[in-house]
């Protein structure tokens, strides 16, 4: 009878500890970017900066995540710590993340991003743990502002946390959250959905498949059939950062044959914009290029840029406008204090354009 008691006694106390489950398809929850939530329970990230908000009580919060390759990186921000994120290295399969202990009694916030690119696979969400009597609130307000970017690694943000003397390539150093796209959205208070890919090109690639057939996919990892809803989300503003790798490819590598002269290079990338002008006619569109090499001084891609742009005004679009990131001479990709500078310009840009 004792053993029973005890028995009993231990499970109580167990029942007691245990946290409190939050399903992926919690109405709570707050998603932003495109997700793929063809199953409601296993929501899955793949582009960079896609982030889950939420308001909540309790003093611990565990994140459980899936992921495809074990390759991916995320940020959780508790309480707007925004320069104290914990970074999530996930493992291939599912694992449950400890993120916070000990939190004061009351009302926490947390914020999950997206660090890396979708080459680095996707990531299923599977729910939040709170502590023992913890509780999922409201979600934060929406933001009324919508900005969409369509780039390459200097878009998600390569290396940005490198050292300026270290490597562009490691995966820990790709921060998408302090890249120049994301650091732009929160200056202007608007919410962003982040369509980069680290080596793509408008023209070329670094792999077979280029911004043309990737731009409309609802999934990120690699060239797929998946179709994203353009009707589901419209931007006020979207800005393209494309030609970098182009340029590589293009002119330091010959991987063209025939090399396309000037006309076709303007061509190629005014189709592109022409796409995006389709998709959303009242969005303001700001054709982005830099601040790598390709704006150095003697270049002609800022030129390739400036003209289809310039074709677009005299066919009569007057929402679109150009911005060149000065090269600096760095030759990495942009580390944070970059990407903190091209942001003031873009974001001053915009401000002006749209008012805001």
């Amino acid at each position: 009878m004792k053993f029973k008691l005890g028995l009993m006694a231990l499970l109580l106390a167990g029942q007691a500890l245990a946290g409190v489950a939050v399903a992926p398809d919690n109405a709570q929850l707050q998603y932003t970017g495109r997700i793929d939530f063809t199953d409601r329970a296993r929501p899955m990230l793949s582009w960079p900066g896609s982030s889950i908000a939420g308001n909540f009580t309790g003093s611990s919060l565990t994140v459980k995540l899936d992921d495809q390759q074990g390759k991916n990186f995320f940020n959780v921000f508790i309480d707007g710590e925004y320069t104290r994120p914990v970074i999530i290295e996930a493992k291939q399969g599912g694992a449950s993340y400890p993120v916070a202990s000990g939190l004061k009694a009351g009302a926490h916030s947390f914020l999950i991003t997206k660090r890396t690119d979708g080459e680095e696979g996707g990531t299923f969400f599977q729910g939040l743990e709170l502590a023992d009597g913890g509780a999922l609130l409201p979600p934060p307000s929406r933001k009324k502002r919508h900005i969409e970017f369509f780039g390459d690694s200097i878009t998600t943000g390569m290396g940005n946390e490198s050292p300026d003397d270290g490597p562009d390539h490691l995966l820990k150093d790709k921060n998408n959250f302090m890249a120049y796209s994301s650091i732009t959205a929160r200056a202007l208070d608007a919410e962003a959905h982040i369509i980069s890919q680290s080596g793509i090109g408008v023209m070329i690639s670094w792999f077979p498949f280029t911004m043309p057939d990737f731009y409309d996919q609802l999934s990120a990892v690699g060239n797929n059939a998946t179709q994203w809803d353009f009707t589901s989300w419209t931007p006020d503003v979207v800005v393209i950062n494309l030609f970098q790798n182009d340029r590589w490819l293009i002119d330091r590598e010959k991987r063209l044959s025939p090399m396309p002269n000037d006309a076709q290079r303007i061509q190629a990338y005014r189709r592109f914009v022409q796409r995006i002008r389709v998709l959303y006619p009242n969005a303001y569109i700001v054709c982005a290029l830099g601040s790598m090499d390709a704006v150095q001084e003697g270049s002609k891609w800022p030129g390739y840029v400036r003209t289809a742009v310039d074709q677009m005004q005299q066919l009569g679009d007057k929402r679109i406008d150009t911005i060149v990131f000065p090269w600096n001479g760095f030759g990495g990709h942009p580390r944070v204090k970059q990407h903190q500078a091209n942001a003031a310009l873009l974001t001053a840009l915009i401000r002006q354009k749209m008012g805001w």
